[in-house]
């Protein structure tokens, strides 16, 4: 099985799940979360967290805990997280179903 299912309507890719299990060491978990800001209106963010909050939904996936907000999640239903790495970068991405503009550079987007 190439990607694992979050909540029936997130997916985790393998490559980024094993870029997450490089970085999140014991009891840190990882956090995806939408923010204001770019051109288009918002943009997504990932940090390691070692708490969680009371409106996070807890996802234990591959044996990684991702943590995403309830506000959040609610723009990343249907959406791929992926890991792309090549010469020109490295970073986490998401691949949303539900983005009807992104700018022109790519970094943001609008629901």
């Amino acid at each position: 099985m190439k990607n694992k299912l979050i909540n029936e309507s997130i997916i985790l890719t393998k490559k980024a799940a094993k870029k997450i299990k490089t970085l999140c060491y014991k009891n840190i978990n990882f956090r995806v979360f939408i923010i204001g800001g770019g051109c288009s209106g918002f943009k997504y963010d990932f940090t390691l967290d070692k708490n969680i909050r009371k409106n996070d939904v807890v996802i234990n996936i591959f044996g990684i805990n991702i943590l995403i907000d309830k506000i959040s999640i609610q723009y990343l239903y249907g959406s791929i997280i992926d890991y792309i790495e090549n010469i020109e970068e490295s970073k986490f991405v998401i691949k949303n179903s539900n983005m009807k503009n992104t700018c022109s550079c790519g970094s943001s987007f609008d629901i």
